[in-house]
């Protein structure tokens, strides 16, 4: 007589993974759209202040940083089509007209002497709410249903921490004075106050609610 085994659960007990998760498939690729946009311009932005900043140091970490988000475009570019969207210059749009602004605003220190307002827009407003959006979306998608994207995530992730840390360094081995320090923390606050206005690099919801929804009281 043959034994009959039990039957399985769908998951062993060590794998804690769900099978949905919360973004559905046009969502996933609406978000990976404003991603890819945001990194094409941070590619553009670096690009350019590459060849204008003195400093040699800032100038050499800002060459290699702006190859990686030219990479993380292409990642997002590549997972487009695989989310069922085949022409995926229609999704590569900013979140909305607030994102444009906040890097309108993160841009416009052109002269050489601004070299500190270049890295804290990049590198304590922008960067950081990247890595905020990324991991939500990252730790809220479906490890089973989307785990493309969550590798891409992985790897973007790595780089956004690495380029994080030398930004943040090279920040503060520029700041010496007061005046500096109140230039840097001007500035970081007129952009946190549009990437406020904007709701996130990917708009309101960027990392999402952690508000509890009230009942209407009668």
């Amino acid at each position: 007589m043959t034994d009959i085994k039990r039957p399985r659960e769908p998951f062993a007990p060590w794998d804690r993974r769900s099978l949905p998760g919360l973004f559905d498939v046009e969502e996933t690729a609406e978000r990976i759209g404003h991603y890819k946009w945001v990194e094409m311009k941070l590619f553009e932005a670096l690009g350019g202040w590459v060849a204008t900043v003195p400093e040699l140091d800032v100038k050499l970490r800002l060459g290699t940083h702006c190859y990686h988000h030219a990479w993380h475009a292409e990642l997002f570019d590549k997972r487009l089509p695989e989310l069922r969207e085949m022409k995926t210059e229609r999704l590569t749009v900013p979140a909305n007209d607030q994102l444009v602004a906040f890097f309108e605003a993160m841009t416009e220190p052109e002269d050489a002497a601004m070299t500190i307002e270049k890295l804290v827009g990049v590198y304590r407003v922008l960067i950081p709410h990247k890595i905020a959006a990324y991991t939500y979306h990252r730790n809220a998608t479906s490890e089973i249903t989307d785990m493309p994207t969550v590798r891409i995530l992985d790897f973007i992730l790595q780089d956004e921490f690495t380029d994080w840390r030398e930004g943040e360094m090279l920040i503060q081995s520029m700041i010496e004075t007061e005046a500096e320090v109140e230039r840097a923390m001007n500035h970081q606050l007129k952009l946190e106050k549009l990437m406020l206005a904007a709701g996130g690099i990917a708009g309101p919801g960027s990392i999402g609610d952690p508000y509890v929804e009230m009942p209407e009281e009668n």
